[in-house]
């Protein structure tokens, strides 16, 4: 049995749809399971990683986890986990932990890195996901891009690997199920730097009509986050980290080719997928 955590994310969710691909049985946890809209083969239970008493019934019978970060809550998780006779854990960490650049020492790697020193202390059989910038955070940029094919943010020569949340998904999945990865610490990026001017592009091939980035001053991009009910501390973070990849070539990884034996998708794959989320 396959304990998937965060199992209605938008890694989790593939996480669970590839584990019953492969017939594995698949356990996925949810804070609401009565609208987690997951395939019925598997076990939906509900639970709450910020509550990890609520999380213990699940561990029963489960020989790995697919833990999903929460900010204080894996230690006591992997404790039980232990207790249970949980073997390995997969996490889904990021690749920001490994960043140098300004930006880099926020809330955001603090907690990650606090939850994979957690994870490496465990006991458990442990293998770390680090996975760069999710292509489908650009799904943010759909209410402008329907209005009026125009996304209005800063630092458009940002340039990051977007990667396909189906790639993160599938590492999981091979790891969770196979031997060989035990402490390997995995960074994914998908096959190609884009950057955000690229990104905005590219999405209107895949939409049929054009699509630009138009540039918008750092205190501007920060006033409109903060109305949209984006915490200041979390604005500010987020724009020290786009200046920091404005003009710095993003580093390409091999391992989604490594562990799954194709690939990684590409940007493109992904826009047409979800070309209908734009238009």
């Amino acid at each position: 049995m396959f304990l998937v955590t965060g199992a209605t994310g938008n890694v989790g969710r593939h996480v669970v749809h590839q584990l019953l691909a492969e017939g594995e049985s698949v356990r996925a946890l949810t804070r609401s399971p009565e609208g987690a809209r997951l395939p019925a083969g598997a076990e939906v239970v509900g639970g709450d990683l910020n509550r990890p008493e609520t999380v213990e019934p699940a561990l029963e019978g489960v020989s790995a986890l697919f833990l999903f970060p929460s900010p204080g809550t894996a230690g006591p998780i992997l404790r039980a986990a232990g207790e249970r006779g949980v073997r390995r854990v997969v996490m889904l960490s990021s690749s920001s932990v490994e960043y140098t650049t300004d930006g880099a020492d926020n809330a955001i790697v603090a907690y990650h890195k606090e939850i994979e020193h957690e994870v490496e202390t465990s006991g458990l059989e442990w293998t770390l996901v680090r996975p760069c910038g999710f292509a489908v955070n650009t799904l943010q940029w759909a209410p402008q891009i329907r209005a009026g094919g125009v996304v209005r943010g800063p630092y458009a020569e940002a340039e990051m690997a977007l990667i396909d949340e189906r790639d993160i998904a599938d590492v999981a999945t091979r790891v969770l199920r196979t031997d060989g990865h035990v402490g390997a610490k995995y960074v994914l990026t998908g096959p190609e730097p884009l950057t955000q001017t690229e990104q905005a592009r590219r999405i209107g091939e895949a939409v049929g009509r054009p699509v630009r980035y138009e540039e918008v001053p750092p205190a501007v991009a920060r006033e409109q986050m903060i109305l949209n009910r984006v915490p200041a501390d979390l604005a500010d973070m987020t724009l020290r980290f786009q200046a920091g990849r404005a003009g710095v070539p993003a580093e390409i990884s091999s391992t989604v080719e490594e562990v799954t034996g194709r690939p990684a998708r590409t940007f493109d794959q992904w826009a047409a997928d979800h070309a209908a989320d734009f238009r």
